[in-house]
């Protein structure tokens, strides 16, 4: 006997070639937080120890947002003001401001400041069916306030979470002129970090092709799977490098190559697409969007959310995005916020798809169709979610 069985759904598995990989008036079932039965109502036979009428709902696999940077202190409002006025990202930086400006706050707030703040903004995201979600540091760029932000992300409720050390983010103020030195510190203090994987930001603006190249053979001497900020504002070979080294993830990609795209696809590494970013910085160079499709990189979606170049809090809103800017399909924006978004943290085996045998993480929503979730600006159809077989909260 099943521990519980959702009747009275339609079903977008996320799985199989079908659009949605969807069945219609479908079942789903549960045994110990995994999926223990999936098909059309016709073909249930068996019996549950609870039964939940969805009641014409649609169920999707948990919605999964692979990049953010939820956990920091104050916001950069003012920096905003200065773009409208004509100021660019690198000149923000350059002047002082930009991810540096956040980094004194950061530093400043207690764990507690943090992981409130941070649950704060997570009740977003918990509205709108999220049932993972990735939180990096890289607002503290010194060994106490990293491991503090990985502490206060681990604290928050009603999620899965994965962290991500992103120590090299960007130099901080005691290490001006000194790059090679702050990266000897950062790969000093990652084995410490306990944390799901490694980030870096690779740009003129932040860290060389070399100095991550660094950071990333010791993050796989310590067996740390890698992630990479790639190719957002030029093309250092971003995404080719990530691929050298199996990466999870290469994000942003608006300036890959299609060497760089080919790459990615031969090492299995996921195209994590970030049009919050895109929007909100008002760039115009779009990412190569056909040329993953072509090549067959998985593309994942994310909010990217941060204080300086992606305030966005709503994952619907990041797929509308993703639909308009970036001309994505809503099958494929809904496939960067399940499968993708699994694949892009590792999570493949056992998330992202109803499929039998992985968790139990289902978002329920009152629409018609799954092309809803990225049509509507604004609106939030959720109608619950469930993590391992129980509805949040229980």
């Amino acid at each position: 006997m099943h521990d519980s069985v959702w009747l009275n759904a339609h079903l977008a598995t996320m799985a199989g070639a079908a659009p949605y990989g969807e069945i219609r008036d479908g079942v789903i079932a549960a045994t110990g937080g995994r999926i223990s039965w999936i098909g059309p109502r016709s073909a249930w036979k068996d019996k549950a120890k609870q039964e939940i009428d969805a009641r014409g709902a649609w169920i999707t696999p948990g919605l999964i947002d692979c990049h953010t940077h939820i956990v920091h202190a104050g916001n950069r409002a003012n920096e905003f003001e200065m773009r409208l006025k004509g100021a660019s990202y690198e000149e923000i930086a350059r002047a002082g401001g930009g991810i540096v400006s956040t980094v004194s706050k950061t530093r400043a707030a207690t764990e507690d400041e943090l992981a409130a703040t941070a649950q704060a903004r997570l009740a977003q995201w918990l509205a709108e069916g999220v049932t993972v979600i990735e939180v990096k540091s890289g607002y503290g760029l010194d060994r106490d306030t990293e491991l503090k932000m990985l502490r206060a992300a681990r604290r928050l409720d009603g999620v899965t979470v994965k962290t991500t050390f992103l120590g090299a983010h960007a130099l901080p103020a005691e290490f001006k002129g000194r790059a090679d030195e702050y990266i000897d510190f950062v790969c000093d203090v990652m084995p410490e970090s306990g944390a799901d994987a490694v980030d870096a930001f690779c740009e003129g603006i932040g860290f060389s092709i070399v100095q991550v190249e660094k950071l990333f053979k010791v993050a796989k001497q310590n067996n740390i799977p890698v992630k990479l900020h790639a190719d957002q504002l030029s093309d250092l070979g971003g995404a080719a490098l990530a691929a050298k080294y199996g990466a999870l993830s290469a994000d942003h990609l608006e300036y890959s190559s299609e060497a760089g795209v080919k790459a990615m696809a031969k090492a299995g590494t996921v195209a994590v697409l970030l049009p919050g970013a895109f929007y909100f910085l008002r760039e115009k160079q779009l990412p190569p969007v056909e040329a993953l499709r072509r090549h067959g990189v998985p593309m994942a979606l994310a909010t990217d959310n941060n204080p300086g170049s992606s305030p966005l809090t709503s994952p619907l809103l990041a797929m509308n995005l993703a639909c308009t800017l970036f001309r994505l399909t809503p099958d494929e924006a809904l496939a960067g916020f399940t499968r993708n978004g699994a694949r892009a943290l590792g999570l493949q085996a056992t998330h992202g798809t109803l499929e039998k045998g992985k968790q139990a993480d289902l978002a329920l929503w009152k629409i018609g169709a799954p092309a809803e979730l990225a049509y509507a600006m604004g609106a939030n159809p959720c109608g619950g979610a469930v993590i391992a077989g129980s509805a949040r909260g229980q």
